[in-house]
């Protein structure tokens, strides 16, 4: 496991908003008093995305919230690789999959395009705009080469899709989440090559089930009997 530190630039200070904290309320509502610490990794996610990562002022404002020892919200921040400890880019947080089926199926290149528009991986980009990094696994296989932009998925990626992804991001634009080579979800590319017959799922071929002493139904006029 990677050692994961704190920035060395903080800012002084760390505020709920008036929408964080009734959000942070509702979660905290759903434990009872004394165990109020099982909220620590929601309320830090909204921490996160109130401010884009989470700073030391934010850990120690989520340890007075939930009345937990620093320390113990510290080992979670920096334990769970989904929390930022430094600043990520305004417009996008770009996680490339780098596991083997998106390796097989391009992600070198997807990552190639994020290092020459953005800069180096882990690094904030010289606007401010964009972070990019290289992760494990998404659980995307099927639509290798992917990433998580933000909080969603984008699928079935390529060297030049990606580079109009992240133009448009920079255009303030909101590119479509999902899969870029046409795909409804996972179904191979060019459409189902099993269960092509719906009657093999639509429940058209099924039959009434009998239970013991029960009457068999009447036979239904262009039915199954």
């Amino acid at each position: 496991m990677s050692v994961r530190r704190l920035a060395k630039i903080q800012p002084e200070s760390f505020a709920f908003s008036e929408e964080t904290r009734a959000t942070a309320d509702w979660w905290i509502s759903k434990y009872p008093e004394g165990r109020l610490a099982s909220a620590v990794i929601p309320i830090l996610w909204l921490a996160q995305k109130q401010e884009g990562w989470v700073s030391e002022p934010a850990i120690r404002a989520v340890a007075e919230l939930l009345g937990m020892p620093v320390i113990r919200v510290f080992e979670v921040a920096t334990f769970y690789t989904m929390f930022m400890l430094e600043p990520v880019g305004t417009k996008a947080l770009i996680q490339v999959c780098g596991t083997t089926p998106c390796r097989l199926r391009g992600a070198g290149d997807i990552m190639e395009v994020c290092k020459t528009k953005i800069g180096l991986k882990d690094h904030l980009s010289a606007d401010g705009n964009f972070t990019w990094q290289e992760v494990e696994c998404l659980g995307a296989c099927a639509n290798a080469p992917m990433a998580q932009i933000n909080d969603y998925y984008f699928e079935d990626l390529t060297a030049d899709s990606m580079a109009q992804i992240i133009d448009d991001f920079a255009a303030g634009k909101t590119p479509k989440p999902g899969s870029y080579a046409g795909r409804h979800s996972s179904e191979p590319e060019g459409g189902p090559l099993t269960l092509t017959d719906p009657a093999l799922y639509d429940g058209s071929l099924a039959k009434p089930v009998i239970l013991p002493n029960q009457p068999a139904p009447e036979p239904v006029e262009g039915g199954a009997a």
